[in-house]
């Protein structure tokens, strides 16, 4: 597949008679709701088979070949160049489809409130063939160890339709927030680990949960190590059981990171327990900050080359967000929280105000301002097909076991048009 970034004068039947496909197809795959009204800076994934380079200055065959894991005779047959001949620059070179990678594929799902939304489900029933494992989040522990469970509407079943393995997200939530005491409790208290285990263990078989996954945040940092005990103690009764263990980890990049999110967990300790873990790498711009990427590349590879130095690539799993947020601006330390968007929202507030989107090449996001009818200045940061693939590449260099995504029910078609396009996920 193509990933075009629209032009002034671009529309969509000139890409059409550029790729050589229909109008509709461009319009279909992309979910494309006002296809005669194009944003500058917005990207368009062209569904053919391969993609088409344009010779640069400083281009060879042997560094384009090199760049797109071809040899320099293949790139000249399939295109009838002479390999000993210079590339004269913006020659159209046609270049075929990489073999497929397989990965995992994780997509958490969070129903809110009462009742689980159409929008909710429709996301889970669309997705859950490209997953792995589908993660209803999720499963808080109370303080005498039972469990409160999610809405699960039928989440179990559309799971099972598409050969999705379904995730017992365990976490530490109590009143809307992560509790540090209740955090503590849990780790610290073997009564109370003995009844979770058997909740945890009774609520997999019932509902039919593969893995186990525990996201305990902002424990203290002097429960490091109880925190430990405790996943070794988990570990040992859910293999007794068939069931996997992973878990979710701060964004740390040094063992000795400080920070109430970072101190108790234990990069090589999950590594060594843990049958996989998920990075939470996003949310470095998030909605009580500052405005910036949520996942900029440059930070990710930072955790992700630290956490290679504690554990094995196919043990981890990449956090991924699936939104951007909307702040307002000046933005005032403890003032007014930014919007979440999803990346097809982003796009329609930048046509609506008329507003071209920019691309930061240091975080691989794509972002853009505007003003609000109350006269108040806007700048909306979020995802498209460039930075996912930033973020696929990562994944492809480095070897990891693959992408979890947080989450579902925010639009994002072109992620998924690019993950089915590159990855082969791994199905059990």
């Amino acid at each position: 597949m193509q990933i075009y970034t629209v032009k002034p004068g671009d529309s969509i039947y000139k890409l059409a008679n550029n790729f050589g496909i229909s109008a509709s197809d461009i319009e279909q795959a992309n979910e494309l709701e006002t296809p005669e009204s194009l944003v500058v800076g917005q990207t368009i994934v062209i569904p053919i088979v391969g993609q088409f380079y344009y010779v640069q200055p400083g281009d060879s065959l042997y560094t384009i070949a090199q760049r797109f894991n071809l040899t320099i005779d293949e790139l000249a047959r399939i295109n009838a160049l002479n390999p000993n001949l210079p590339l004269p620059v913006n020659l159209r070179l046609y270049l075929p489809e990489e073999p497929k990678t397989t990965i995992e594929a994780n997509a958490y799902v969070e129903p809110m409130g009462d009742t689980v939304s159409p929008a909710l489900i429709n996301a889970a029933e669309k997705y859950a063939d490209q997953l792995t494992y589908l993660a209803p989040f999720s499963y808080q522990v109370n303080r005498d160890g039972s469990l409160r469970a999610p809405l699960l509407n039928n989440f179990a079943q559309i799971a099972k339709n598409n050969q999705a393995s379904l995730m017992l997200a365990v976490t530490n939530l109590e009143d809307g927030a992560f509790s540090q005491e209740l955090g503590s409790l849990i780790v610290n208290d073997h009564n109370i680990q003995n009844r979770l285990f058997d909740q945890i263990i009774a609520t997999a078989k019932e509902v039919g949960f593969r893995d186990v996954h525990f996201d305990f945040e902002f424990l203290p940092a002097t429960d490091r190590e109880a925190y430990n005990q405790f996943l070794r103690r988990a570990k040992t009764r859910l293999n007794q059981e068939n069931l996997l263990m992973s878990t979710a980890l701060a964004p740390k990049t040094s063992a000795t990171q400080q920070g109430q999110w970072y101190e108790a967990h234990d990069y090589r300790a999950h590594g060594e327990i843990a049958d996989f873990v998920v990075l939470m790498t996003y949310e470095w711009g998030y909605s009580g900050g500052p405005p910036m990427a949520v996942s900029p590349i440059d930070q990710v590879r930072r955790v992700v080359d630290y956490a290679l130095t504690e554990m094995p690539a196919n043990k981890i799993m990449l956090g991924q967000n699936l939104y951007g947020y909307d702040w307002t601006l000046p933005y005032v330390p403890g003032g007014e929280y930014a919007r979440a968007v999803s990346p097809q929202q982003a796009i329609q507030l930048a046509r609506e105000n008329n507003q071209a989107i920019s691309y930061d090449s240091t975080a691989q996001a794509p972002y853009f301002r505007y003003i609000d009818a109350n006269n108040k200045q806007h700048e909306v940061w979020f995802e498209d097909a460039r930075s996912i693939q930033a973020k696929f590449d990562l994944i492809k260099e480095k070897g990891l076991r693959g992408i979890s995504y947080w989450k579902l029910g925010l639009a994002f078609p072109q992620n998924w048009l690019l993950l089915d396009d590159q990855f082969t996920i791994k199905k059990y």
